[in-house]
Order: C-alpha cells, then sequence, then structure tokens
C-alpha cells in the first residue's frame, strides 16, 4: 500500500492510467452525481484512446434518474458484468472498500488498484492511493489528474466533471475558490451549467412532496446535543421511500440543515429491502460567517463505524430509533 502526498501521487496515477491496457472504474453504492461523473469522465478519455473500459456500481441495480442525460452512459454495465479481472481498477469517490458493496469482490482480480477521493476517512485500500482532502470534489481531483495528464476536458468529458462538483459543494454555497475556478473552465467548454443543475438537484417527482411531509412533520430538535450546538433529526422509513428514487430520499439532508437552532442535522434512512437497517446522513456548519467552529462529524461518524468530511459524513446502523439516537447523542458529546 502507498499513501503519499497528493501533488506526488497524481503523477503516479496519470502513468497507471495511461499504461493500462484494459480499466475498470467502480463507482460507490447508492451513487451520486461525484462519483458517477468521476466515472464516467475516466471512461470517455480512456476510449478516446482506445483503452477497453467499463463503469459500474453494485447497487441500485438501476442509475439514478437524474443522472441519465450524463454523457458516457453508454459505457455503465450492470454490476454482473464487471470482470473479475483486469489490469487496471479505478475506484471513484470510495472511501472504502465497503464503499464498493458486492462489487469489492472484484479488488483482488486487479493488477493495479488505483483509489481516487476526497474523504479524509478514506482507508486506503488501494494499490496507489490519491486521496486530496482538500478537494470539494472528487471530480476535481480527476480534472486536476487529466491536466497532468495533457488530456484535454472537451465538453462532454466537463460535462461529467461539472455534475459532481456543483452537487459535492451545494451548488458552490460550500465550495472553495478552486471549485469557482474549476467551474469557469468547464463552463468555457459550452456545457449548460443550469440546465445541469437544474436536473441534477432541482428535478423530483411530485410523491417527493408528500413524502418530504410525512418525514419533515416528524423532525425532531435536541437544542443541548453537541454541546449546546444542537441537532435536528428526522427518520425516512421504508413506508415512506415507496417508490422513490434514492436521490429524493438523499434530499432530505440539506432541507434539515436550514435549521437555524442546530448547527448539526441527522437523516436516518431505513433500507428499502432490509428492515431495521439504516444509513445515516450527518451534516455540521459553523456558528457564524467568519467562524470555524462547526462540529467535525467526520469523526462522529467513524466513531460509529463510518466516515466522510468534517461538514458532511455518513454511516450504516441497525437498532430502533430510541438506540440510533441515543447512539448519536452519544458520539457527538465524545467529540
Amino acid at each position: 500500500m502507498t499513501a503519499v502526498s497528493p501533488a506526488a501521487d497524481i503523477c503516479a496515477a496519470v502513468g497507471a492510467l495511461a499504461a493500462a491496457r484494459s480499466v475498470t472504474v467502480l463507482c460507490h453504492i447508492q451513487p451520486d452525481a461525484d462519483t458517477i461523473g468521476s466515472g464516467l469522465a475516466l471512461a470517455l478519455v480512456l476510449h478516446r484512446r482506445g483503452v477497453p473500459v467499463c463503469v459500474s456500481f453494485a447497487e441500485p441495480a438501476e442509475l439514478p434518474e437524474a443522472m441519465r442525460s450524463l454523457p458516457g452512459i453508454e459505457f455503465l454495465v450492470p454490476a454482473a458484468d464487471v470482470p473479475r479481472e483486469v489490469d487496471l481498477l479505478v475506484t471513484v469517490d470510495c472511501g472504502s472498500a465497503g464503499r464498493l458493496g458486492a462489487l469489492a469482490d472484484r479488488l483482488p482480480g486487479a493488477g493495479t488498484v488505483l483509489v481516487l477521493d476526497h474523504h479524509v476517512s478514506n482507508t486506503r485500500f488501494g494499490t496507489l492511493n490519491v486521496i486530496d482532502v482538500g478537494a470539494d470534489s472528487t471530480t476535481s481531483l480527476v480534472a486536476g489528474i487529466l491536466r497532468e495528464w495533457g488530456e484535454p476536458i472537451d465538453r462532454d468529458v466537463a460535462h461529467c466533471l461539472y455534475a459532481g462538483l456543483v452537487t459535492d459543494t451545494g451548488c458552490f454555497r460550500w465550495g472553495g475558490p478552486a471549485s469557482h475556478r474549476l467551474a469557469d473552465e468547464l463552463l468555457s467548454t459550452g456545457i449548460d451549467g443550469r440546465g445541469i443543475t437544474r436536473a441534477l438537484m432541482d428535478t423530483h417527482p411530485f410523491a417527493w412532496l408528500a413524502m418530504l411531509s410525512r418525514v419533515l412533520g416528524s423532525a425532531r430538535l435536541a437544542p443541548q446535543a453537541a454541546h449546546g450546538s444542537g441537532l435536528v433529526y428526522t427518520f425516512v422509513h421504508r413506508a415512506d421511500r415507496a417508490d422513490l428514487g434514492s436521490e429524493e430520499v438523499e434530499s432530505v439532508i440539506d432541507i434539515i440543515r436550514t435549521t437555524g437552532e442546530a448547527a448539526v442535522a441527522a437523516v436516518f434512512k431505513e433500507a428499502r429491502a432490509v428492515a431495521g437497517l439504516w444509513s445515516v446522513s450527518l451534516r455540521s456548519r459553523d456558528s457564524a460567517v467568519g467562524a470555524d467552529d462547526g462540529v467535525d462529524v467526520a469523526r462522529v461518524a467513524a466513531g460509529l463505524g463510518g466516515g466522510g468530511h468534517r461538514f458532511a459524513a455518513g454511516y450504516t446502523t441497525r437498532g430502533t430509533e430510541d438506540e440510533l439516537i441515543a447512539a448519536l447523542l452519544a458520539g457527538l458529546e465524545r467529540d
């Protein structure tokens, strides 16, 4: 295992990509636009160079509707069709092998495993690990690799990169200067930034409204949690999900995090197929403009078996609602 600085690693990553005779790119389970955008951008470039490439994720069975207009979708293959042996296997936006789900079994069959990620909690499970915790998205890291490689970022590649950038920065609400510079570079290729953002973040089926009504109506506030910073939380039960896609469920955290009385927000999402299995999204914020006092929810999540970033993290757990809340409150007190 290697674990050196991103600046040094990028050159090694370019070397591995340039030398590869066949490539598999794996995205994380319950994929978002950052993992899919990173995967498809790499696939477009590798295909352009004549390298056989496929992209996949373990679950759900189909890509969320909002991402089906991304260029390079033709390189996506079902999990069952992912080769068991490949020259180079690249994982994108995966903090651990567990985030690959059932496709983690493809790791042993790869000549080289290249991990591209920006999560501080990354376990560095690859042969070569490029982990840039300063990047606002994994697509930002991929853009840097393409620049170092000398591969042009054309309109289709830019579309994929912008998709991950705009979603992981919350429409640039928490993106730094580098993200704004990258956005300018990508938009200069002629992509429809407004259209991409609308499709990914502002388009939901009508049934989403009914789900929000139920879920937001049951939200609770714990003002003394997190040493007095406050916690707001809610639960999305299997029955609430109905036929909604994962992107609709994931959107709940971005609404309850706006609660002014709480610096930490949590959404407990029950698995569609397994009763009592919950994935938990955590978000935090600073108390005021210019402050640097936000709760490090990555540490909290790590203590509960997960990981992520300082202001955005998550974990998977089992238990009753009371048990889940008690565990989270205890984790916030330990931080």
